[in-house]
């Protein structure tokens, strides 16, 4: 059963105007600088090529548009490394070497934590992507694993989550 759920967030440099409303077209502005993880080494980069595949629908042409002006700026061999101690996504925000950044909604909180001025910006309904993650207590397991998950599952454990920037799947249907 999913237990948590981490969605790609759009984070904006510090003093760059971001909506969830203007987001579609503000990523498709020939001057915007649109950064994203590395498709195919990480999961992020490949989150983002699925929103691109889903703005299709909303604006013929975005996908090739997107793919082609995405800078893959993390989890690549190659990718630039931030300095000792710093964050990867708002060091490079912060260098300017985005506009908008594409990524974790947990990755775009611990930005903000580190740069105080990053914007976060929930994408539109029909753009939305993420990752659903589930919890398991296998039988015969020792006790702490059950009291682990039943504190991940409790008040407290949900708190801790949503401070970090996960938020929770809606429940199955029956």
């Amino acid at each position: 059963e999913p237990f948590a759920r981490n969605r790609l967030c759009a984070l904006s440099r510090p003093g760059f105007v971001l909506t969830t409303a203007v987001l579609p077209e503000r990523l498709l502005d020939a001057d915007v600088k649109l950064a994203t993880s590395t498709p195919k080494a990480d999961p992020a980069g490949d989150y983002a090529w699925q929103m691109f595949a889903r703005a299709e629908a909303m604006h013929p042409g975005a996908r090739a548009a997107l793919e082609a002006k995405a800078l893959q700026l993390t989890g690549g061999p190659d990718s630039p490394k931030p300095p000792a101690g710093r964050n990867a996504y708002a060091w490079l925000l912060e260098e300017g070497r985005a506009d908008v950044f594409l990524s974790y909604c947990t990755n775009a909180v611990a930005a903000r934590r580190e740069v105080p001025g990053i914007g976060i910006v929930e994408l539109p309904a029909g753009l939305a992507v993420g990752a659903d993650y589930g919890l398991v207590v296998l039988d015969g397991a020792r006790p702490a694993a059950r009291r682990y998950a039943d504190f991940l599952l409790g008040p407290e454990g949900r708190r801790l989550l949503v401070g970090f920037g996960f938020d929770f799947p809606a429940p199955a249907s029956p």
